[in-house]
């Protein structure tokens, strides 16, 4: 992430999860250590996998104490191994004791993440189908969520309500119908949002295309459904298969020649990259 990333949209995230771990004083720090003692810790990877989140990891301690230094020995993207040092983190052994669980667990979900997203957008390789991510994601953790799936190799959907209009099952259900929904999309929204609309059945992918959506998502249907979807739109709109996505079937989509696919678990399933700060000491 950007320096005017971080200040703008990130840092009063960090804030609140320090405040959520700090809510007066860290006792245990407090107890054992006295007075400011310069110091430094060994960022360590416990398993295989891919690092995000390194800025993000070394701006909880620098919001803490400006005057915390860190040096990488990696990059976000890279793959790294069990038993690697990545990196090292110096200043007042105290902030380096408080800071430690919210920065790790910044820095374990984020590379969790793209370690899981990497895994899934390499069986896309050579398809010319995009795999995107969707707000799927934990309450306050989107923007280091999405940054996650981009550097594993995917790419972000909407960030949020307000970046484009998706059209889903409760609004086609609220307009009145496929048709009425995607017009009065075009009238409302800006002439520079793309309009997508989710579609469960062959009757709604006829309706949708001879409405005009831009994006025709294409929900929980068999493959068999979808080729035939395919078939029928025929260019016509631009195409993404959404619902039930898994590492396992996820290939075979690809198959069918869609657009993009679009997969919940990159952000709501991916198991934390284990990683370990270790060998503090004075300096």
């Amino acid at each position: 992430m950007n320096q005017i990333t971080m200040t703008l949209q990130a840092d009063h995230l960090i804030l609140e999860a320090l405040k959520e771990d700090i809510s007066s004083e860290d006792v245990s720090t407090n107890a054992v250590m006295k007075e400011a003692v310069r110091g430094q810790v060994d960022l360590i990877c416990k398993e295989d996998g891919v690092i995000a989140g390194l800025d993000v990891f070394q701006r909880v301690f620098q919001l803490l104490d400006g005057e915390t230094e860190a040096e990488f020995y990696c990059k976000d993207g890279d793959e790294v191994k069990k038993g690697q040092l990545m990196g090292r983190v110096m200043g007042d052994i105290r902030i380096l004791l408080s800071g430690e669980r919210v920065a790790l667990n910044y820095l374990q979900r984020m590379s969790g993440i793209a370690t899981y997203t990497r895994s899934v957008a390499k069986l896309l390789e050579g398809t010319g189908t995009k795999l995107l991510d969707t707000r799927k994601t934990t309450p306050n953790m989107r923007i280091f969520e999405k940054y996650a799936v981009r550097v594993g190799g995917g790419y972000n959907h909407r960030y949020n309500l307000s970046d484009g209009v998706l059209l889903k099952d409760n609004h086609i259900g609220a307009a009145g119908g496929v048709a009425r929904a995607v017009r009065m999309a075009k009238e409302y929204a800006p002439f520079v949002r793309k309009i997508e609309i989710e579609v469960e059945n062959l009757d709604m992918v006829r309706e949708a295309v001879e409405a005009g959506a831009d994006i025709i998502m294409l929900d929980n249907m068999s493959p068999e459904e979808m080729r035939e979807a395919a078939r029928i739109i025929d260019g016509r709109a631009q195409t993404e298969c959404s619902g039930n996505v898994t590492k396992e079937n996820i290939a075979g989509l690809a198959e069918i020649g869609v657009d993009y696919i679009s997969s919940g678990a990159l952000t709501h399933s991916a198991p934390i990259l284990d990683i370990s700060m270790k060998n503090l000491h004075a300096v």
